[in-house]
């Protein structure tokens, strides 16, 4: 007989289930002990496998980098697929893609780029010189109709060899390297195709490129809406190879329903979120919001050619003194965004605080306009010699905007200015308010870079479409600074043109600045490595997506 049946015979019930209990007490403790050395001594790392998908709304048209500008759906697509040059890394600096290494001469004015080599395309033909003179030639030519072409005129493109290509600037431009993270096409296929038939051509949708994802297959409706697109790792790509096998996309035609998607398990991520969606977001707990830093603000452009009552800089003061900044992030961006008052937001090259600021103070807004002659009527409104203080604040519908003037026509109101707020279609805006530069005050976007070039939105230069300096602002030794700014490679002056930049612009009040919004997306947190503090557009969440995972082995430490 077994010392256990013995024991079974002489223990009572309750002395039988007290062993029990302390044999799995004990059993148990040693499971924990053997796993908690499993897990001391090892740890996680990435390996290859996982299905990765994101809902984003619109329609991708041109995966083609030099015709994709202005589609976000198209852009994604194109960051995935297509390698540039140079590309921006986590942090939204510069780095080499296709380029193994660059050099300029003393003028500034030459560029030569040395590229890599071995480097496949994925159709498996090699990535050659002659491929970067075909695309930035494309680009260059009127008959292919790319958004791009404003910004590479005047550039000279040469080869010397396969792995040799060679630009000519006409003038000093600091901020030529941003120009070259365009993707690059392949000439071997684009090459027969006439421009003219270029947005027609099969490959905007089953494009070929040398990125680290290449394309599967697209599913569409009857009526030839694009419902999903997926992409495979390249097996051969040149840089590190990604983690995660494949990555798809769904379209929708509006945020609405993409959540809806997310909330149902449809999809694993979100390329954007309305700070307003968070709040519908079901199962936050297994979401990662990742915030992310990124060069655009929005700001009330007032033109004083429109507006009698806006050309008086008091007006302008007060109007800036009368906005509470803090008051419309947190209500209309829960929060995620940053206030500014001056055209380079916080967290860019160039940005400083020691500048004069407008900033809320109701007080002060008040006695400025009294001290101007602006005096208030009986219905609460004020006047100056019978010339009503009145503005009319133009703004798309989109919801964010929409609130933003809402919130906007109180606060102004509440120190005597009338303002009459009209909120329109953005293509409305686009073509019959901002190109012919009809209105008094628009309230609207802008977006630079990191390293920003604000020639092209406060040059006088500007003013009229398709410049977009939208304040139709002119003062000549703002125009002298911004060539300088373009001009100047050393970082610690250009730094202190940046700063007399935004003095003169803060003390001329052409505009009222309000936020930086920061960008949000989202993704399931089985969704790891993912890093990104700053871009400069929304493609570039995808800087590092090779470094993204969803599964892991533990190896010995």
């Amino acid at each position: 007989m077994s010392i256990w049946q013995r024991l079974s015979q002489v223990l009572s019930h309750k002395e039988k289930i007290t062993v029990n209990v302390l044999i799995l007490v004990l059993v148990a403790s040693l499971i924990a002990t053997v796993v908690g050395f499993y897990y001391h001594f090892t740890k996680p790392i990435p390996v290859p496998g996982g299905d990765y998908s994101e809902g984003i709304v619109g329609q991708p048209m041109y995966i083609n980098p030099i015709l994709a500008r202005g589609s976000d759906a198209d852009q994604d697509l194109c960051a995935l697929v297509f390698s540039g040059l140079f590309k921006y890394d986590a942090d939204g600096k510069i780095i080499p893609d296709l380029a193994e290494d660059y050099e300029t001469d003393k003028s500034g004015l030459t560029y030569t780029i040395k590229l890599k080599k071995d480097v496949k395309w994925h159709d498996g033909e090699p990535f050659t010189a002659d491929d970067v003179l075909f695309t930035i030639q494309a680009i260059q030519d009127p008959a292919f109709k790319s958004p791009l072409r404003q910004i590479w005129q005047g550039v000279g493109v040469e080869t010397d060899d396969e792995s040799t290509v060679r630009f000519i600037l006409q003038a000093p431009y600091a901020f030529f390297l941003n120009n070259l993270t365009i993707g690059i096409l392949p000439r071997h296929i684009w090459e027969t195709i006439a421009p003219a038939n270029f947005p027609l051509a099969e490959y905007n949708l089953r494009p070929v490129g040398t990125g680290p994802y290449k394309f599967s297959d697209f599913e569409k409706d009857p009526d030839g809406n694009i419902l999903s697109y997926d992409l495979e790792v390249n097996e051969n790509y040149f840089g590190q190879k990604p983690f995660i096998s494949r990555i798809s996309f769904s379209f929708y035609f509006d945020e609405d329903s993409m959540l809806e998607a997310y909330n149902n398990k449809q999809v694993f991520g979100l390329s954007y979120l309305s700070p307003s969606g968070l709040k519908d977001l079901k199962s936050r707990r297994s979401a990662d919001v990742h915030s992310i830093n990124i060069p655009r603000y929005f700001a009330v452009f007032l033109n004083q050619q429109k507006s009698k009552v806006l050309a008086d800089r008091d007006v302008r003061k007060a109007l800036s003194l009368a906005t509470d900044r803090k008051a419309i992030i947190n209500e209309v961006l829960g929060g995620e965004g940053k206030e500014i008052y001056s055209p380079i937001p916080p967290g860019l090259f160039g940005a400083t605080d020691d500048i004069k600021k407008f900033e809320y103070n109701i007080d002060e807004a008040n006695k400025t306009l009294d001290n101007a002659g602006w005096k208030k009527s009986e219905d609460g409104f004020r006047k100056k010699d019978s010339q009503p203080l009145e503005v009319k604040l133009v703004a798309t519908d989109w919801p964010d905007l929409a609130q933003t003037a809402e919130i906007l026509e109180k606060q102004w109101e509440a120190i005597g200015v009338k303002v009459n707020v009209e909120s329109l279609d953005a293509a409305d805006v686009q073509q019959n308010y901002i190109r012919p530069r009809e209105y008094e005050a628009l309230l609207f976007g802008q977006t630079l870079g990191i390293d920003p070039d604000p020639y092209a939105f406060w040059s006088s230069s500007q003013t009229r479409d398709p410049g977009l300096n939208l304040a139709l602002y002119s003062n000549q030794s703002v125009d002298k600074i911004l060539e300088k700014i373009r001009q100047e490679a050393d970082n610690e002056k250009r730094m202190g043109l940046y700063k007399e930049f935004q003095q003169s612009v803060s003390e001329d009040v052409p505009v009222v600045f309000l936020y930086s919004p920061n960008y949000l997306c989202i993704t399931n947190k089985k969704v790891q490595g993912i890093e990104i503090n700053s871009m400069n557009t929304p493609d570039k969440r995808f800087a590092n997506v090779t470094e993204w995972y969803m599964k892991t082995k533990r190896i010995r430490k």
